[in-house]
């Protein structure tokens, strides 16, 4: 989005820096004058919040890392050590495993904000799909990181997880086996598995935060969407991200750090499994496997599939089909707000989510792959089905003229507040 910057430099050092590498004027171009849609709410605050996430992941990360032993026979008494004799190491490593479920929680109701408003339609579609590429790989830090503290679950995840590609062989014979022997660096989970696992995890975090940068250029390039789903028509519509989105943004991420510290600090075993606290042992199996609560959903859609080809197909096929949106939806209209229909529909997107998370948790049995598989075909019908038909047979309601229009009071007269500069293309 292209916008007048009032940059000007204050000194004489400064106008020398700025005429050879300008970068002061870009940041103060791109987080100071960006124009930002003057009706944003609080959900839109959860960009900001997951870029603290991700710094707070990969400083808290290092500092762990060097005191962290990636072998068999050190690793669980290595991070008991961490807990217990590494100056605030309880800290440290409570804030980096309580943050890992606080970074899904704001990608899930980022990912949900993005769908509700429609946030992926034109010109945006390459700020999702960079997005769906942000979760994926999120997706495979964490589960490597989960095998990190190699605990039972630990171990027994990577075990149950890690083997899905045998699958593979059922397409071409013998492809599978060798993606899991690879994966695993010989016969079975082992330290060899452990210690790729934990350069992988070290790794993807800084591919991640590459990633995200490419996310926030596109963002800046398209501009941001808003409740209307209108785009910034004139000077009234917007208003600089500093301080107004950026005040806001810090509103949003105070709220969420006093959840966050609420786990840190008084519950930081709550999201993790009662198993994962004995070491890991090869020959004593779990009665009941299940993997960290945000892959759940993912993990039910896999079980509802009798074939183990078919799961595995179905649950990343969940995740692929996030990237079709774009041009699976065909409403004229990108707000959820002013789509009645949809509405519901979207509601029990969420309700399906939910549902599968829960179902994920429980054994593989009885009344829950029954509904496992009810809820596995609502989601993949939204997508494919709801989403195109109902796109062209809605009838949306008024839309307001414009962005202030949405939240001034009719007849008040120009808006009150500073304004940004209009986009132009």
């Amino acid at each position: 989005m292209e916008h007048t910057s009032s940059y000007e430099p204050k000194s004489s050092f400064a106008k020398w820096w700025d005429e050879r590498l300008p970068i002061a004027r870009l940041m103060h171009g791109q987080f100071v004058d960006f124009p930002t849609p003057r009706n944003l709410n609080y959900l839109w605050t959860f960009g900001g919040i997951l870029t603290f996430c991700l710094v707070a992941q990969i400083v808290t990360g290092i500092v762990l890392a060097m005191h962290y032993q990636p072998s068999a026979a050190e690793a669980f008494n290595s991070v008991e050590a961490i807990r217990r004799d590494v100056n605030y190491g309880w800290m440290l490593r409570n804030l980096h495993a309580v943050g890992a479920s606080m970074f899904f929680i704001a990608v899930y109701i980022h990912i949900f904000r993005g769908l509700y408003y429609g946030s992926y339609k034109a010109p945006r579609e390459v700020l999702w799909i960079l997005g769906v590429i942000i979760f994926l790989v999120m997706m495979a830090t964490a589960f490597m990181g989960y095998a990190l503290p190699w605990g039972q679950m630990s171990f027994w995840g990577v075990t149950v997880i890690t083997n899905l590609f045998s699958s593979l062989n059922e397409i071409i014979p013998g492809v599978g086996t060798a993606i899991v022997e690879w994966l695993w660096g010989g016969y079975s989970v082992s330290g060899t598995t452990l210690n790729r696992f934990f350069a992988l995890h070290y790794l993807l975090p800084f591919v991640l935060f590459g990633i995200v940068v490419l996310h926030i250029w596109a963002l800046h390039v398209a501009g941001q969407n808003n409740p209307t789903g209108l785009d910034i028509k004139t000077k009234s519509d917007a208003v600089p991200m500093y301080p107004y989105a950026v005040a806001k943004d810090a509103v949003g991420l105070f709220a969420f750090l006093i959840l966050f510290a609420w786990f840190v600090f008084f519950l930081p075993d709550y999201l993790g499994h009662a198993d994962n606290y004995t070491e890991a042992n090869p020959l004593v199996t779990p009665p009941h496997i299940v993997p960290e609560w945000y892959f759940l959903p993912f993990y039910a859609i896999l079980r509802a599939i009798p074939s183990k080809l078919g799961g595995v197909i179905a649950m990343f096929s969940a995740i692929a089909v996030l990237v079709f949106v774009p041009w699976l939806d065909t409403s004229r209209v990108r707000s959820a707000k002013y789509r009645p229909l949809y509405k519901w529909f979207f509601w029990l997107l969420v309700v399906s989510c939910l549902a599968l998370g829960y179902l994920g948790a429980k054994p593989a049995e009885g009344a829950y792959v029954i509904w496992s598989r009810i809820f596995t075909i609502y989601y993949f019908a939204h997508f494919l089905l709801v989403m195109p038909i109902l796109g062209l047979i809605e009838t949306p309601t008024a839309l307001p003229k414009s962005i202030s229009a949405s939240v001034l009071p009719t007849g008040s007269g120009a808006p009150r507040g500073a304004t940004a500069a209009p986009e132009t293309r």
